[in-house]
């Protein structure tokens, strides 16, 4: 291009006009796999039309079967990736999932105090592979500093159980609703309560705050083990939040997504199965055309609960 050459100005201007996504900023661990962590949910934001801001917190060590280490990052460093993008970016909502250590738990605390009327979506994975001294310093961090600032918490049945209630010993499993009260005298207000057990292979997914639950979605139990799939969920609601959807709408889409990215999951490796959570850019004709002995090969049998299968709805 030469000095003369007049600069395309009119394709430049259209391009600054169209407006950003929402944008969700997610502190979380690098994970190799890309089954959760990071990239999880990096892809699982952009997936449900958001942009994600990913802040790492950890470098985790493993593969689609386990864990076998992880190297913290460094709590300054942690907070200058955040505060960096934060003076450019206007943010629309927080995704926290794994925060590396104790440290860690703190950085992110502070940054989140500063924005109060962001609303926050908190995972906590199931963390049995942490070294256990570090583990309860890690959770009385967590309950401590980010529950009283979190909207809505995330995790499977067992692990919110042993999270929020660990002397829990009543033979009949804690209900949602108990969940969400124990959740609530530490400040948050409702809690998604995933892999509840329910009779004749289903699992229930519930919302609940200390007042009872709200709303949730029964699906069909797989057959097969997946990994990242609370990431997943929790990524994909706090999207759904930056857009300003309604939180009970924002959860039945989300679990909606969750199952149609767990059913059209794949397996990299010999490990576990990734959900797919580009299952609606498959052309038509190829979703859900699973070879025999492929994962998602046995679907769930429909109901009247079950929400219809519209793949770009999710947006």
């Amino acid at each position: 291009m030469t000095a003369e050459t007049p600069t395309p100005e009119t394709d430049t201007d259209d391009a600054q006009e169209q407006p950003a996504p929402a944008c969700v900023m997610s502190f979380n661990a690098s994970d190799p796999s890309g089954a959760g962590g990071m990239a999880g949910d990096v892809s699982t934001i952009a997936a449900m039309g958001a942009h994600g801001l990913p802040v790492v917190t950890s470098i985790v060590m493993r593969d689609t079967a386990e864990v076998f280490d992880h190297h913290p990052i460094d709590a300054d460093v942690i907070a200058e990736q955040a505060r960096s993008i934060l003076e450019d970016v206007t943010i629309a909502a927080w995704k926290v999932g794994f925060l590396g250590s104790t440290e860690g738990v703190s950085a992110v605390a502070e940054i989140l105090s500063d924005y109060p009327d962001v609303p926050l979506v908190a995972y906590m994975p199931n963390l049995s592979w942490f070294e256990e001294d570090e583990l309860q310093s890690y959770l009385d961090a967590f309950r401590e500093l980010v529950l009283p600032q979190t909207e809505v918490l995330v995790g499977s049945h067992q692990t919110l159980t042993d999270f929020l209630l660990p002397e829990w010993d009543n033979e009949r499993p804690a209900s949602p609703r108990e969940l969400a009260v124990a959740a609530g005298e530490h400040g948050t207000r409702y809690v998604l309560v995933t892999s509840v057990p329910l009779p004749d292979q289903f699992m229930d997914n519930v919302l609940a705050s200390p007042q009872g639950a709200i709303t949730g979605e029964k699906f069909e139990r797989f057959e097969v083990a997946f990994v990242g799939a609370g990431d997943t969920l929790a990524a994909a609601l706090a999207a759904l939040l930056a857009t300003g959807a309604d939180l009970t709408a924002a959860v039945g889409e989300a679990l909606a997504f969750l199952d149609q990215a767990l059913d059209a999951g794949f397996r990299p490796g010999m490990g576990n199965v990734i959900p797919d959570r580009f299952f609606w850019a498959l052309p038509p004709g190829e979703e859900g055309e699973d070879e025999e002995g492929e994962p998602g090969a046995e679907e769930a049998a429909p109901d009247d609960e079950t929400p219809p299968r519209s793949p770009r709805h999710v947006h």
